[in-house]
């Protein structure tokens, strides 16, 4: 039976969006296996959907033929049980060619991460988008943040792109996300995704919620899924004290946490699974691994945020 489209796959929230870290070797190289181990791990645990090579997963730090490599591993450690969508990014030149590895790879759609470095016009960010979309059989989910931020006008353009499929929000200004919303509702109605994509987004998914996105990307699922589960179990079925009490007790001191450090959003998480008992090795640089004090207290985080979710059963 072939696979009912991306956009199909995912429009019904079944569980956390999962960003596995990239693991590594003692020597600095891919450790394939390990990868494997975290990917089917995440799916097994209730993943809706892998996000391979994306910015959890360090996709700036990867040679082609290791982000090939990895995507080709996740698409086999799913084996077909949820999407596995992959980064693409750069320039348009780039994001075409790592399109055509992750389509060689498996991979069911693609993220596009913003162009690199440069702040363009919205008439060059749709055409990059677009040449993007073009080049490829892969459904496109863009990302918005940094340098690629779009008016409400452009995104209404985007949807009507053939082959793009979805927006994920980094940027965080709601005002702005509801006259997106509004504007691509009125004007381009449709099956269209959104999603939370802010870093640690279970803290600002009620209020994502209250304009109608419900997807969201869940680092904290890369290292205690199971309280990433309890938390989109609750904000699924209007659970507010459960998702107060993991607000308050684990995941507004995650964020307090993750604010202490340039680059925690990644290395963070990659010493959690670490604590979790998966050797994924370090970061690569230009990250660097959190302080030793503050991975103690991230172990005492998640201690307390698995006893949270004891108490609530």
């Amino acid at each position: 039976m072939t696979p009912a489209p991306l956009a199909a796959r995912l429009g019904i929230p079944s569980g956390p969006l999962f960003f596995p870290v990239t693991a590594y070797g003692p020597d600095g190289s891919v450790d394939l296996e390990t990868y494997r181990l975290h990917v089917r791990g995440g799916v097994e645990a209730g993943a809706a959907g892998v996000f391979a090579c994306c910015g959890t997963g360090e996709f700036h730090a990867l040679t082609p033929e290791e982000f090939e490599a990895c995507v080709r591993v996740a698409v086999e450690a799913a084996d077909g049980r949820v999407p596995v969508v992959a980064g693409a990014g750069y320039g348009t030149g780039l994001a075409v060619r790592w399109a055509s590895l992750a389509e060689r790879a498996g991979a069911d759609g693609l993220l596009a991460m913003p162009p690199y470095l440069v702040r363009a016009p919205q008439t060059g960010l749709v055409r990059h988008y677009r040449e993007l979309a073009a080049a490829t059989s892969l459904p496109v989910i863009v990302y918005q943040r940094d340098n690629a931020l779009f008016t409400p006008e452009s995104v209404v353009e985007l949807v009507r792109t053939e082959g793009i499929v979805g927006l994920k929000d980094g940027h965080g200004d709601l005002d702005h996300m509801q006259r997106i919303v509004s504007a691509v509702r009125t004007e381009a109605p449709g099956d269209f995704l959104y999603f939370n994509g802010l870093p640690t987004a279970e803290q600002t998914q009620l209020a994502y919620r209250a304009l109608g996105i419900t997807l969201y990307s869940s680092a904290v699922f890369c290292f205690v899924p199971e309280i990433a589960l309890a938390c989109h179990r609750a904000l699924h079925t209007g659970d507010r004290a459960t998702v107060d009490r993991l607000l308050d007790g684990f995941y507004r001191p995650f964020v307090e946490l993750r604010d202490q450090g340039r680059g925690y959003a990644v290395s963070l998480v990659k010493a959690g699974v670490r604590l979790r008992g998966l050797d994924v090795g370090e970061v690569r640089p230009p990250l660097d691994e959190p302080a030793g004090d503050h991975v103690k207290r991230l172990a005492q985080l998640i201690e307390r945020g698995l006893a949270l979710i004891e108490e609530a059963k």
